[in-house]
């Protein structure tokens, strides 16, 4: 029985101790999991924070300050000159209520057609009328509050004249600044396609025939597999015989005969018709010195001295042997070479040899 109780006993403390265990890890869960709670709401008021702060540094650009700013000067602007002009027209006759509406709305549609005229790159005549009617209405609405004004006194006249200017001038000046400092890429792409549009207008003022087949060409195509600068290049092969689209046979013929001019004229200022391969030629592969000197001249002279320095005899001299070269024999003394003769061309002295070696192995029955 002692033996039980004890197993008993034991068992109560086991299970007292895994549920303190147990609760001690719900705990320590339990805390963990509130302090990434705590950590991930921190990390949510630094996100919020940062994005407020580069939310209000994306508005509070110098950009963006004086755009908004303008466009909340010229709000005031219109808010301010509306009154005396619907007391002005209402005063005349309550029928003419819409037209204080009409004159500044005309105003601020010409300011926005100006913008807009600007964003699409229309001509600058298209903005100097849009311009000029913006500054029509915004003047006749000056004047409507100016005479108005002065009934009350001279400064609420000139106040309101001015307030009334004012607006559609701001705007002008916004418009004006942001086109001055508009995206230079974006200026780039349109100098690009106004120069490509000139090209195009040249082309076709010049080689009518040419573009009107190539256009042909690209219609009688699938759409979008033929492009017009091949289409072109097919037609101006078609029209001259050539692929290159900037030449033509008489262009062809023209460069031909160039060429011939600019050889006869390097002929003749080098004093040998000759041409400009036959120049390379001579120069790699000289003539022999047979051929370049004169008769009776030879490029070796002989070590004997000449006839009159020499001794007079009665008795008769044996003749000189001759070699092969017709040179006479010069009793085993080297020749010289003269003073201004041409020199040898490396290569020359190759093809000599070689034609040498050609000779004696031919005399020599050598094959």
């Amino acid at each position: 029985m002692s033996s039980w109780f004890e197993e008993r006993a034991q068992q109560r403390r086991e299970d007292r101790a895994f549920d303190a265990k147990l609760r001690r890890d719900e705990r320590r869960a339990d805390r963990e999991e509130q302090r990434e709670i705590a950590a991930q709401q921190r990390r949510d008021r630094v996100q919020r924070r940062q994005a407020r702060a580069a939310r209000r540094e994306k508005v509070l650009t110098p950009g963006n300050v004086y755009r908004r700013g303008t466009l909340a000067l010229v709000t005031a602007s219109a808010l301010a000159s509306l009154p005396a002009q619907i007391a002005h027209f209402v005063s005349i006759s309550l029928m003419l209520l819409p037209l204080p509406f009409a004159l500044e709305g005309a105003a601020w549609v010409m300011a926005a057609g100006v913008a807009y005229a600007d964003d699409k790159g229309l001509p600058a005549w298209v903005r100097w009328l849009l311009r000029g009617l913006c500054l029509s209405a915004a003047g006749y609405a000056a004047a409507i509050n100016y005479g108005y004004g002065m009934g009350t006194a001279p400064a609420v006249g000139y106040g309101l004249a001015a307030v009334t200017l004012l607006g559609p001038l701001f705007f002008e000046v916004r418009q004006w600044v942001t086109t001055l400092t508009f995206d230079t890429a974006e200026r780039r792409r349109r100098a690009v396609a106004k120069a490509r549009a000139r090209h195009e207008r040249q082309r076709y003022r010049d080689h009518r025939d040419v573009v009107k087949l190539a256009r042909r060409l690209v219609s009688a195509s699938p759409y979008g597999t033929l492009d017009f600068e091949k289409a072109f290049a097919a037609a101006w092969e078609i029209f001259y015989g050539t692929d290159t689209p900037c030449m033509t046979p008489a262009l062809h013929a023209q460069q031909v005969a160039s060429r011939r001019s600019l050889t006869e004229a390097m002929d003749e200022a080098n004093g040998s018709p000759i041409s400009v391969r036959g120049r390379l030629l001579t120069r790699l592969l000289p003539a022999p010195s047979a051929l370049l000197s004169t008769p009776g001249s030879s490029q070796v002279e002989s070590q004997m001295p000449p006839a009159g320095e020499r001794p007079s005899k009665d008795r008769q001299k044996p003749a000189k042997k001759t070699g092969e070269d017709g040179r006479r024999n010069n009793g085993g003394t080297p020749p010289r070479r003269r003073p201004g003769t041409v020199t040898y061309h490396p290569l020359a002295s190759v093809a000599a040899a070689d034609t040498a070696r050609k000779h004696t192995v031919v005399n020599g029955h050598t094959h």
